[in-house]
């Protein structure tokens, strides 16, 4: 898992790239979540897939908190799998 941050007023576009895992298969759904869920949290504002890619725009966040945000897929083999990343909102 990873560790980015973020500034509690940035809006913020992150991106998985699915490629090297697919194995032949393809991204057929993709859904994003945060954890955890609080007023002033971080906020998913859009996502979007292709057949190897996925991503997510946040934002939000209240200074000092650390949120995970995941991805889970759907592949068109019917697998399923995911992958995390952490944020920590600081006034940058």
């Amino acid at each position: 898992m990873s560790l980015y941050l973020k500034d509690a007023d940035s809006r913020i576009d992150h991106g998985v790239d699915w490629s090297a895992y697919l194995a032949g298969q393809s991204v057929v759904a993709s859904v994003w979540n945060v954890v955890p869920v609080e007023a002033g949290g971080l906020t998913i504002e859009a996502s979007a897939f292709e057949a190897a890619r996925t991503s997510v725009r946040v934002s939000g966040g209240v200074v000092g908190h650390l949120y995970r945000l995941t991805n889970r897929v759907t592949l068109s083999d019917g697998q399923v799998d995911e992958r995390s990343v952490t944020f920590r909102v600081e006034e940058r």
